[in-house]
């Protein structure tokens, strides 16, 4: 787990990976928020589950000093949209090319719905041992990795990234969310409009989202791509229950300037 020092009073953002993936996707947007001076904590996230991955998100939360402003990418939208409600010193939610999903909705309710992602057709399940027995994950199709998850990567480093990839336990997309965040908390997305993984029109089955803006063909790995910033991403801002405060609002325009571009 990375993580800087924070200034008094002023929340640290952190940053939560999605599937077949790791901290070090974040890379390119630590970089960039450290040089802006931003405290920042990179959290690995388990990918066993919504259940299992909210508690222990939930928990880096809780020990993180002062308030946090969560930033999930692709699956670790689902998981910061349970774990915020369980932590209190959560202040704001950001949603880079991720899942925000509602009440009682799982993953697979989203996928099923989308006309834009691919990536079901490119899952390959295989299995994991469990303490009763055995439980199905999901890796991604190394021939087919490239164009459904990582289209703007050079396929050179989308190679490696196929290799490397973190399987995602079949619990993380067909477990329910419950109490989600985002229905309590100021929250933004950043949409990234060319997305095959987790689909881009995810942002319209937000209650009162309003429409996106600077539309543009962004795919779903903005995190490892961080010099590709010619492509922009379209902004979502779901029902916020209540105005941001402008140091939070300030904040949040900084992850969404630097995790667009570093995320696709």
């Amino acid at each position: 787990m990375s993580t800087t020092t924070s200034r008094p009073g002023a929340p640290t953002v952190v940053l939560v990976h999605g599937a077949f993936a790791d901290s070090s996707s974040w890379n390119g947007v630590v970089a960039r928020l450290l040089a802006a001076g931003v405290a920042v904590k990179a959290v690995p996230n388990p990918l066993r589950g919504i259940a299992e991955d909210a508690a222990y998100v939930a928990s880096a939360f809780q020990q993180t000093q002062g308030p946090v402003l969560a930033v999930g990418h692709s699956y670790g939208g689902a998981v910061i949209t349970n774990a915020a409600s369980r932590a209190d010193n959560v202040v704001g939610l950001v949603y880079v090319a991720a899942f925000a999903p509602d009440e009682g909705e799982t993953l697979m309710d989203i996928e099923g719905n989308s006309k834009d992602s691919v990536l079901t057709s490119a899952l390959v399940p295989v299995q994991y041992p469990t303490a009763s027995g055995t439980e199905a994950e999901f890796l991604i199709d190394p021939a087919k990795f490239r164009d459904a998850f990582a289209a703007d990567v050079a396929p050179e480093d989308a190679a490696v990234m196929a290799v490397t990839q973190r399987p995602a336990s079949s619990l993380a997309f067909s477990t329910p969310t419950t109490d989600p965040a985002w229905k309590k908390l100021p929250s933004w997305a950043a949409v990234a409009t060319g997305d095959k993984a987790a689909g881009s029109d995810w942002c319209s089955t937000w209650p009162n989202a309003p429409a996106p803006r600077s539309p543009g063909p962004r795919p779903h790995t903005s995190s490892w791509s961080p010099s590709r910033s010619s492509s922009p991403t379209s902004s979502c801002r779901p029902s916020t229950p209540s105005p941001a405060e402008p140091s939070l609002r300030s904040l949040i325009s900084q992850v969404l300037l630097t995790a667009p571009v570093a995320s696709s």
